[in-house]
């Protein structure tokens, strides 16, 4: 997207679009704040792609990017930052579209089939977020037909609509996600690494919590080989 035109105020005829505003209405999944379409990034659970762009305000406040990810819902993690908004990385109005895009991109690459599928349903037409008053993210209504907005998450969603036709026919686990090559691009203190696709038959979530469980089990196990080994050892001594 052109930076000097990413504020542009353009009109659409709603009726040859495909417009979403509730998550819970037709193509709701394309909004930022849609559950369903959870994350891994350096092997953080994220539930949803909100969250995600929230954290990403405060580099430099983990505990503060810990507290917004670990919110149930994504409005509940975008008001966890607000009352921190004054310490929000210092470029975050020049580097914001930037990492809305990667956000999309983490959101595709680990949700390929379902979201995949759901950019390709919209069938080429223009996307557009309808608002009551984001003008910039989405467009608001001027009367009945038109809408009116810099729409800027609808332009990313047509942009990554494009670069899924061209990678859809191979496989999800080609699908990578390059961190950006802006300045303390950081989640916990750690520089976001490459973001790598994946797809699952059952829920993302279910899959998290099935390697988390795993991972437990093997940690148990190695603590109670462990346990055993110090008391074998404790037995020999005292022989």
């Amino acid at each position: 997207m052109d930076a000097t035109k990413k504020n542009e105020m353009r009109r659409y005829n709603a009726s040859e679009c495909c417009v979403f505003r509730k998550t819970k209405e037709l193509n709701g999944g394309l909004s930022n704040m849609a559950a369903g379409f959870t994350l891994e990034v350096n092997g953080v659970f994220i539930r949803t792609s909100e969250a995600l762009y929230q954290a990403c305000r405060f580099p430099y406040l983990p505990e503060i990017q810990k507290k917004i990810i670990e919110q149930k819902s994504p409005m509940a993690a975008k008001m966890v930052g607000k009352p921190h908004r004054n310490k929000t990385r210092l470029d975050w109005y020049n580097v914001r579209v930037s990492i809305m895009r990667w956000c999309l991109r983490v959101k595709l690459a680990q949700n390929f089939l379902v979201f995949g599928e759901l950019l390709e349903s919209t069938n080429k037409k223009f996307i557009v977020e309808e608002s009551h008053l984001d003008k910039f993210w989405g467009a608001k209504k001027i009367n009945e037909e038109i809408l009116e907005g810099a729409n800027v998450l609808g332009r990313l969603l047509m942009e990554l609509r494009e670069e899924y036709y061209s990678v859809k026919d191979f496989n999800s686990l080609s699908f990578k996600v390059e961190p950006l090559e802006i300045k303390d691009f950081l989640l916990y203190k750690n520089q976001i690494r490459v973001v790598s696709g994946r797809d699952f038959t059952t829920s993302p979530e279910e899959e998290f919590n099935k390697t988390k469980k795993t991972k437990t089990k093997d940690t148990l196990k190695t603590a109670s080989l462990f346990g055993q080994e110090i008391s074998r050892n404790q037995e020999e001594k005292t022989k």
